[in-house]
């Protein structure tokens, strides 16, 4: 095997976890909570060892975790005056965006430009 075949190989392996928290936010948007706290988990474990382009990729998905919680958190209240739904809509638009993206970029190898962003990263 060459080494550019090692060093994709490498590279697949190292970019699975972060493709398994991304898969695990998509997934908490039919089982809220539950599957995000578990990408949550993997990605603080995995963050430290991961290259610093893969960092990024763990840094926009810790912050999506707890920006998303505030979110969640602040639309549930107010939705009792209705709009908190709107609150809600913007939660879901704003963290599917921010898991598309992350995705394309990680099958790209590419870090994410701007992880600290509240936005769209």
């Amino acid at each position: 095997m060459s080494e550019s075949g090692s060093a994709v190989s490498a590279t697949q392996t190292s970019t699975s976890t972060a493709k398994a928290v991304y898969v695990l936010y998509i997934v908490g948007w039919v089982i809220p909570i539950i599957a995000q706290i578990v990408g949550v988990i993997f990605a603080y474990i995995h963050r430290d060892d991961a290259p610093p382009w893969l960092q990024t990729h763990y840094q926009l998905q810790i912050r999506t975790f707890w920006i998303g919680l505030l979110y969640l958190v602040v639309g549930t209240i107010l939705a009792i005056v209705i709009v908190g739904i709107l609150v809600l809509l913007w939660w879901f638009i704003w963290s599917l965006v921010r898991t598309v993206k992350g995705v394309l970029a990680l099958n790209e190898n590419r870090p994410i430009a701007n992880p600290g962003s509240w936005m769209f990263g």
